[in-house]
């Protein structure tokens, strides 16, 4: 085994203080949020909590637990994110398999006004107002659908299938397969680590989605980030936020917790595909 000469040595030292550092800076709010969470009224009002609970306490969770239309709201998030995430991939996986193919007529022309989506838009007003003439307005599927679009996943995954190499396609067509058997047969199961990327992606967007389920949605089919958004500003604001049994930071504390837990669970498990995914889809043209 071949030793470490010294500016070796300092410099892996320093690399493991760094990342220690940062780890531990991206790692405290989130303590920080839990410890809140289950702190006495209190504490959290006085400002006592700093990185344990302090006078623990379940009340701030349970207040949550019975609030309806918190759960009313998570169940819309996790609508807009299953289906919204399945309605995105197909769009997705479609466009970017035509615009992989080298055959495709104009298929030059059709991937510069691709790109060009990214360059330039008609801006959020104009965009608002189109929808609201489509009828987008409180409109669940018609609100997957109209932003269901993304010119930068697309061209990710166009690039990762246009990596496949193109005599497995010729062998397969020369076998019979059609369009559709090679796109589910080959390109699906040799693109998984780039499809999981975006996948998570996607999820992602939804989950934390605010400005457009804002403007689009109201009522009953409000997502969780702007239902929690109104009522940390109208409830726990209000002179009634006394009356509550917990303090109104950390009712705010566990909503966030709860809010994160499926992101928790699910991000470790796709998180081994991301480089691969992202470095494959992005490096060629």
């Amino acid at each position: 085994m071949q030793r470490m000469t010294r500016s070796e040595k300092i410099f892996k030292i320093l690399a493991y203080v760094l990342l220690t550092i940062f780890a531990l800076a991206c790692i405290y709010p989130l303590i920080f949020t839990l410890s809140v969470t289950f702190s006495g009224k209190t504490e959290v009002n006085f400002s006592q909590v700093y990185l344990w609970p302090v006078n623990l306490q379940v009340d701030a969770f349970m207040e949550v637990i019975n609030l309806k239309d918190y759960w009313i709201a998570y169940s819309n998030t996790v609508f807009f994110t299953f289906y919204g995430t399945i309605v995105c991939m197909f769009i997705a996986i479609t466009g970017a398999y035509v615009l992989s193919k080298k055959r495709l007529m104009w298929g030059r022309g059709f991937n510069f006004l691709l790109v060009f989506t990214m360059w330039f838009n008609a801006g959020i007003i104009p965009t608002y107002q189109n929808f609201l003439r489509f009828g987008i307005n409180n409109n669940r599927f018609g609100y997957l659908i109209a932003l269901g679009f993304s010119a930068y996943n697309i061209i990710l995954l166009r690039n990762y299938f246009s990596s496949v190499p193109y005599e497995i396609e010729e062998a397969a067509t020369i076998d019979g397969a059609n369009e559709f058997q090679l796109l589910t047969k080959i390109y699906l199961p040799m693109s998984k680590a780039s499809i999981a990327t975006v996948t998570m992606f996607y999820a992602l967007n939804h989950w934390n989605s605010y400005a457009w389920p804002r403007l689009l949605l109201s009522g009953e089919y409000q997502p969780l980030q702007v239902m929690m958004r109104d009522y940390i500003q109208n409830q726990l604001q209000a002179d009634g936020a006394a009356s509550l049994p917990a303090a109104p930071f950390s009712i705010q504390s566990a909503m966030i917790i709860c809010s994160i837990i499926p992101i928790v669970v699910v991000y470790p498990q796709l998180q081994k595909y991301f480089a691969a995914g992202v470095n494959v889809g992005g490096v060629k043209e």
